[in-house]
């Protein structure tokens, strides 16, 4: 049995300049960072017993290219746990989605699954625990690309620009 999750957050940033950062985003590889460290903060957090951790600190994150649409760009994702304990936790396949809020906003969607390992014992675990923390790492990650969306790079800020039409004067000689 498969478990569904989805999360989502309203992001303060027009359309265009957030689907730009987004894709500069996945294209620069750093998604990665802010991956294990959702997992590592959130998931991790619900899933301590006593003082050690009752899984692997390791997460291996792949991101498939950006696809835009008119009103919506998607990013999918895969996450699974490596190393002791990996194989006792569920790999996630998800999808980002990137949509107008209006004018000046995004809604940035976060739908997954997973089966959680174990058979039944596992859907036990789930119900308990496995679910409660699969949110909290949706959320972590979330509001991580949240913040990278907000924060204009050089790169992004020259992405934006051409992507309008605009483009700088020459400077004087």
């Amino acid at each position: 049995m498969s478990t569904f999750v989805s999360e989502e957050i309203v992001v303060p940033i027009g359309f265009s300049a957030a689907q730009a950062r987004l894709a500069n985003t996945v294209r620069s590889g750093a998604l990665e960072g802010p991956s294990a460290e959702a997992y590592d903060s959130a998931f991790l957090h619900e899933l301590r017993v006593g003082p050690v951790p009752v899984v692997s600190r390791l997460v291996r994150a792949q991101f498939r290219d950006l696809v835009v649409h008119e009103q919506s760009c998607v990013l999918s994702l895969r996450w699974e746990a490596l190393g002791p304990g990996g194989s006792l936790l569920p790999v996630l396949d998800a999808d980002i989605t990137l949509t107008p809020e209006g004018a000046s906003a995004v809604k940035l969607r976060l739908d997954g699954s997973y089966r959680p390992p174990l058979g039944r014992l596992g859907e036990q675990l789930d119900r308990a625990l496995l679910n409660r923390a699969a949110g909290a790492t949706m959320r972590a990650f979330l509001a991580s690309i949240a913040d990278r969306l907000t924060v204009a790079t050089r790169h992004d800020l020259a992405s934006e620009r051409s992507e309008a039409g605009w483009s700088p004067a020459p400077e004087a000689p």
